[in-house]
């Protein structure tokens, strides 16, 4: 039993220990981030912008749900979406439009926005790189320009910003709501959103967008959303380490108890039944309750029992009277052997009380005698 609770408490400590050296020394990788992605420190992520608009005091938030859960009793927010990974499908598109035409904003900032909101591009090869752009009231911004496209505007669009290629940014009315496109993303990342005046048409963009008026939402849904939730980012690193130490712990627990897994071959009935299985306990039982008489006296009788069917000396002959067939049936054991066996065996059994050491010593020597017996 104390070698038990030891084994025990070693291997309590030892997996404690190699859970402490995994937490502790196990290098901590750097979070990656997807781009445009308004929970992004990294130069690609829009993070600051979210954080500016924070500060600011507007009321901002992030929307990570599908369009058919936006509001369907307010009006005065401002949906962006900046450079959603996909378009969505035509069922959701009408939910954002929808949303639109109860008196919301969409600001859709994407490198080629074709496809999206029926909206038509035209590509401008030479369009890339440093601009000077233009607002609607004839103010010009120093920019970088890296789409490659301009828009086409319909009857009754507003142009926002252009260049000398085209338009980059229009504002277009759908129902109550407004509708904002603009083919510069790149402003609102991180790395680039103060270089030159990047950040002042990022706001023009927001405030002909109605930013000051209502609730400004991100939307993250089309950077994963609700489809983008996986183990590890549900539950931290150290929780999944922990669950993945508990699991092993108790695999080896179950593995000292002497659990088994997998198919039977063999019945544990026919195992018990023709085992020495209920020798061992009736044994283990003798030992306990300190019967050693009890069991030195089965043993003898067995050995006797084994001289009558092997060789005919009846087991009512005293100890004292079988050294003479013995001898002649013993080869292996000298007379002097055979004497001091019988006349020991003779004085134990008359004795009431016989030590554990005699019990034990008696006990390997009816052995011997019995496995020579069968042996012959």
């Amino acid at each position: 039993m104390k070698s038990t609770i030891k084994a025990w408490i070693w291997l309590f400590g030892i997996l404690g220990l190699f859970i402490a050296l995994g937490v502790f020394l196990s290098p901590e990788k750097l979070k990656e981030y997807p781009s445009y992605v308004s929970e992004s420190p990294s130069p690609t992520g829009t993070k600051a912008l979210y954080t500016y608009l924070e500060n600011e005091g507007e009321s901002v938030g992030r929307w990570t749900h599908s369009p058919d859960r936006l509001t369907k009793t307010e009006s005065g927010q401002l949906l962006i979406m900046a450079e959603p990974f996909t378009i969505p499908d035509k069922e959701e598109m009408e939910e954002y439009e929808e949303f639109m035409m109860r008196g919301n904003t969409i600001l859709l900032l994407k490198d080629n926005p074709k496809g999206m909101f029926g909206t038509k591009a035209v590509p401008r090869g030479e369009g890339i790189g440093s601009s000077v752009i233009r607002d609607g009231e004839g103010h010009t911004y120093q920019a970088d320009i890296l789409s490659d496209v301009r828009l086409e505007e319909r009857d009754g669009d507003t142009v926002l910003l252009d260049d000398v290629f085209g338009t980059i940014a229009y504002k277009s009315e759908i129902g109550e709501g407004h509708l904002i496109i603009s083919t510069t993303p790149a402003w609102m990342a991180n790395g680039n959103i103060l270089k030159k005046d990047h950040l002042s048409m990022i706001l023009l963009l927001l405030k002909n967008g109605g930013a000051s008026d209502g609730t400004i939402l991100i939307d993250e849904y089309l950077h994963g959303g609700e489809s983008g939730a996986t183990l590890t980012t549900l539950y931290p690193a150290w929780l999944l380490f922990l669950l993945l130490q508990l699991a092993i712990f108790i695999l080896l627990a179950l593995w000292m108890q002497g659990k088994r897994f997998g198919s039977i071959h063999v019945p544990r009935e026919e195992m018990v039944r023709f085992s020495d299985e209920r020798i061992k306990a009736l044994s283990a039982w003798y030992l306990k309750g300190k019967q050693y008489k009890a069991s030195l006296l089965i043993q003898s009788d067995y050995v006797r029992v084994l001289f009558q069917e092997r060789w005919g000396i009846p087991t009512s002959k005293e100890w004292s009277e079988l050294k003479g067939p013995l001898e002649r049936r013993l080869p292996a054991f000298s007379g002097k052997e055979i004497d001091a066996f019988l006349s020991g065996m003779k004085s134990l059994l008359n004795r009431e009380r016989i030590s554990k050491q005699e019990y034990v010593l008696w006990s390997k020597k009816i052995e011997i005698f019995r496995k020579e017996v069968e042996d012959r």
